[in-house]
């Protein structure tokens, strides 16, 4: 199936194309900077850093830009995995970010159910302790596979 995946013609252009796979990959960068760039103050708000802002405009501005990011690096992402989809899938940096990225989804939804709620304090900071935590291993794991 991956094997399949890698020789669609639309995988076999974007692998052969000069331009294409470059421009994908800085699409793909600019989708992590707007999704942790955006997501990194939501956090740090949370663990009470940045008080002057207010909760609502830090939410209702930054989290539609935190999910349009997360779109654009995720459509990007499968873009980029498509070429070398076998080589990836065996790579230990890319197991880690796909399990990584579901627990960071886990944490987002979490978040969201108790986000209106009176909930203490210490609960959305340690949410946020782990968001942040979990984008710089994301991060990290991604960088991995270009490198390591």
């Amino acid at each position: 199936m991956l094997a399949a995946l890698e020789n669609l013609d639309l995988v076999v252009a974007l692998r052969s194309s000069v331009w294409a796979y470059p421009i994908v990959s800085g699409l793909h960068i600019v989708g992590i900077g707007l999704l942790f760039g955006s997501i990194a103050t939501v956090d740090l708000h949370l663990l009470g850093l940045m008080r002057k802002l207010d909760r609502e405009a830090v939410r209702r501005s930054l989290v539609p830009v935190a999910i349009a990011g997360f779109c654009l690096a995720a459509v990007t992402g499968a873009l980029l995995f498509a070429p070398a989809a076998r080589e990836y899938l065996a790579s230990p940096f890319f197991r880690l970010k796909l399990v990584l990225l579901l627990v960071a989804g886990g944490n987002a939804i979490l978040l969201r159910l108790l986000d209106g709620r009176n909930v203490r304090r210490a609960a959305g900071a340690i949410c946020g302790l782990a968001s942040l935590t979990l984008w710089v291993a994301i991060i990290f794991a991604g960088r991995m596979l270009a490198f390591g």
